[in-house]
């Protein structure tokens, strides 16, 4: 999925390794992370597979830089992904594994554990909320503008799911609170 994430970033423009990173971060990090080793080690991959072709720029004092550049052949393969009708619905949650085990420990570190939570779901929410000025800034340097509206649904989408981790962990809480009072 990195791939084609990469591929879809590049279809927007040409960018050096360092500016994919910098847009991923600005965008993408919040449903899909990525530490940069993986994204350059992707660049490779993606080279290899001809969907890619990077151009080295000689800078003076500075370390060259690659430009990368999405191909037809990349172009298509982000086409066949998105046309793709199957859809990966597995579900991997460390926090509901840890949940589902929790019952394992003291009461009180289970509330800690979904305060914590909550307080990291808020910190995110928060954050998310900064998205519609780089939705903004983005728009203006791509030259389909119909873009923004699915950046901005993607967006909505975070928010909304933050705003239910909350619920869901102030739920927990009150009910471990209330088992803990009946004790």
């Amino acid at each position: 999925m990195l791939k084609h994430g990469i591929l879809g970033l590049l279809n927007y423009g040409d960018m050096s390794g360092y500016e994919i990173r910098e847009v991923f971060k600005d965008s993408l990090n919040y449903f899909w992370t990525a530490q940069t080793s993986q994204i350059y080690r992707e660049l490779g991959v993606l080279e290899k597979n001809g969907w890619i072709v990077k151009q080295t720029i000689e800078q003076d004092g500075k370390p060259n830089k690659n430009i990368c550049s999405i191909t037809n052949e990349g172009r298509q393969e982000l086409q066949h992904w998105l046309a793709t009708s199957k859809i990966d619905m597995d579900m991997h949650s460390a926090v509901l594994m840890k949940t589902f085990f929790m019952g394992e420990l003291p009461i009180f570190e289970s509330i800690e554990f979904f305060k914590q939570l909550n307080e990291e779901y808020r910190a995110m929410l928060e954050n998310l909320q900064q998205t519609n000025a780089s939705i903004s800034t983005y728009q203006e340097m791509i030259p389909d503008k119909k873009n923004a509206l699915f950046w901005q649904m993607t967006s909505d989408f975070g928010k909304r799911m933050m705003q239910l981790q909350i619920d869901w962990t102030e739920d927990c809480i009150q009910r471990l609170e209330k088992l803990e009072d009946e004790k």
